[in-house]
């Protein structure tokens, strides 16, 4: 059945043929620019090529051998993706060093690998058009990352993480990838009595500057990211949310470079919302990309799932609208199907469905803002900054003796109603109209 299937034709809201986009039509234009250019969607290799459906408790329940072993399993597996996104109109993909490449008994053999794929990659990309959307290096699998990467204690396990991030970089140059991203790893502690942080967050802060200077001395011009993770797997992580992030960026002078790779399960692990975390990145100035997926809110880890919920993904690409939309990122599917979903039909599905939801998501948004009552609401809450003693606040026109002046002798002061239900309805109005 899989083999049978040569393209995901858009069919729209009422089909039901279960292989066929009903709201994402990559060619059709909202807000001036087309569904593909807003939305960028990209592939995980290690959910989509390698994950097998292995868990805590059981092995796998998908064989994604490809029949093969070392460099030929890993050009099989170049040729899955790209017929896999070539089948789903999907123009970029992420990667981490080893998912793409053999890790070698040393760190010159895997390098020597990861050149031999990304040589077969770029070959693909030549005849497809597809590219990368970022390279990151995984440096959480290996035992020698136990206790982290660049906070780690020993000195040769920081050096053979710089060797792995130049390899990154040199591959993200070589396949014309906009993106870098640090690094989804173990950078944090379990115990105070065993680590000293200023050490650690100063060796991450010199790491993160090296890996920037070359970079940009070797014509990576893209942007770098940072995906905020907390509680995974470490008790606490350095990177723990945009906020930690955007504090650790400005106190070792890296603001300019750096941008966030935001994920959705991350966010909610951490306490958050989405919304929330894509939000202070933009009031923050370091908004970049995302990781597509939704959690089980029942359940206390991430569990990746592909992304159906379309309260979220509505209220995400309103964020993105308001934040310009993307230049550098997009929305990287960071998701697997389900371990019960164990068929290649089933990571076909698992793409669309999560394709579809943000094809609608971004038709809501834009909804949304045409719509116009929650911006409206918005404004007249604080129209009080927009006159007065308010306009003299946003101006720096007042000292703290001006302003306890001004309000001694103010009488039955009460801010406006926030109207939340009201504007949740609204929503609701929106994202329900014509029921």
């Amino acid at each position: 059945m899989y083999n049978d299937i040569q393209t995901i034709p858009f069919e729209g809201p009422k089909s039901k043929n279960p292989y066929s986009f009903r709201y994402y039509d990559r060619n059709r234009v909202i807000g001036g620019k087309t569904m593909a250019e807003h939305l960028r969607f990209a592939l995980s290799w290690w959910h989509t090529c390698c994950a097998a459906g292995t868990d805590m408790f059981g092995g796998e329940t998908m064989d994604k051998t490809f029949g093969c072993d070392g460099i030929e399993r890993a050009k099989a597996k170049v040729d899955f993706a790209f017929d896999l996104m070539q089948k789903l109109g999907i123009d970029y993909y992420c990667f981490h060093d080893v998912d793409v490449a053999p890790e070698g008994e040393t760190l010159e053999e895997s390098i020597k690998n990861l050149e031999i794929v990304t040589d077969y990659l770029l070959e693909k990309q030549n005849q497809t058009g597809i590219k990368p959307l970022w390279v990151t290096a995984n440096m959480f699998g290996n035992k020698m990352f136990m206790a982290g990467a660049a906070t780690s204690p020993s000195a040769d396990v920081y050096a053979i993480a710089a060797g792995k991030v130049k390899a990154g970089i040199d591959a993200a140059i070589k396949l014309g990838a906009p993106g870098y991203v640090f690094w989804g790893g173990r950078e944090g502690y379990d115990t105070l009595i065993n680590t000293d942080v200023a050490l650690e967050l100063d060796n991450l802060g010199k790491f993160l500057t090296l890996a920037r200077d070359y970079g940009r001395a070797n014509g990576f011009t893209g942007d770098f990211y940072i995906e905020p993770k907390p509680k995974e797997p470490t008790k606490h992580q350095y990177d723990f949310d945009v906020a930690t992030c955007a504090n650790f960026l400005r106190t070792y002078g890296l603001m300019d470079d750096f941008k966030m790779n935001i994920e959705a399960n991350h966010a909610t692990l951490a306490g958050h919302t989405f919304q929330h975390e894509l939000r202070m990145a933009t009031v923050n100035g370091i908004f970049g990309s995302i990781d597509a997926n939704q959690g089980d809110m029942l359940l206390g880890w991430d569990t990746d799932q592909f992304p159906t919920n379309i309260y979220d993904t509505t209220l995400c690409m309103y964020e993105v609208i308001k934040a310009g939309g993307f230049v550098n990122g997009g929305l990287n599917f960071d998701a697997k199907a389900r371990r019960q979903s164990n068929t290649f039909e089933d990571v076909l599905l698992s793409y669309i469905a999560g394709m579809d939801a943000f094809a609608l998501g971004l038709i809501k948004a834009y909804e949304i803002i045409e719509d116009g009552r929650i911006d409206e609401f918005v404004a007249k809450r604080y129209a009080s900054y927009n006159e007065g003693i308010g306009k003299d606040i946003r101006e720096g026109k007042v000292t703290l003796e001006s302003l306890a002046a001004y309000g001694a002798s103010l009488k039955d002061v009460m801010p406006m109603s926030g109207r939340q239900e009201y504007l949740e309805s609204v929503l609701n109005d929106i994202l329900f109209s014509g029921v």
